[in-house]
């Protein structure tokens, strides 16, 4: 566990996921996406429980990290990272997503995640992080943009909420070394 910057005092933890934060991660999951799609979303876009924690237990055991950070000891966000792409080629990119609990946002929550985040990625070896980002969320693109993350892509149109069109910006960002030198040899393999 990761003890990193305060809110009002107390430390904002970071650690790896367990199977009993799945119930906040999912509520803070089912908040992003109803606030994040068009009116009158069901549920049914939100995985199950049993699901996540499978997810969860998966990508952990392959090194990917899936981390909460947790303040007063309530889950108040959470991180992980999935392949980039399926084949072997892609397998030294991930590609992060990050969400924190609404009541919690402008509080240094996504940084604290961020930080670890690069982290931990750059530990399990891990040379590049790409992200999607929607182009309205400032915020998010700020981050981005502080932690070295570069716009490298812009897709326009692909998404409708909020009864509009809306587009998504890739960023990008080296870990260690990045593509400046191969991998071990080990890892080719």
């Amino acid at each position: 566990m990761t003890a990193t910057p305060r809110d009002n005092g107390m430390p904002i933890l970071v650690r790896p996921s367990r199977d009993e934060d799945v119930e906040a991660m999912l509520a803070i999951y089912r908040r992003h996406i109803r606030r994040g799609v068009e009116d009158n979303v069901e549920d049914s876009g939100v995985p199950d429980p049993d699901d996540v924690k499978d997810r969860r237990k998966n990508l952990r055991s392959r090194r990917f990290p899936h981390l909460v950070s947790t303040l007063h000891g309530e889950v108040v966000g959470y991180a992980y990272v999935v392949l980039f792409r399926k084949r072997p080629a892609y397998r030294f990119t991930v590609k992060h997503s990050i969400y924190v609990h609404h009541e919690y946002l402008g509080r240094g929550i996504g940084r604290v995640l961020m930080s670890a985040l690069i982290e931990a990625c750059a530990a399990a070896g891990f040379r590049q992080m790409i992200g999607y980002v929607d182009a309205d969320n400032v915020a998010s693109l700020g981050l981005h943009a502080a932690f070295a993350f570069e716009q490298v892509g812009h897709l326009k149109g692909v998404g409708f909420k909020y009864g509009k069109w809306a587009d998504s910006i890739i960023v990008q960002r080296s870990l260690g070394p990045g593509s400046t030198k191969p991998p071990f040899q080990a890892a080719l393999r």
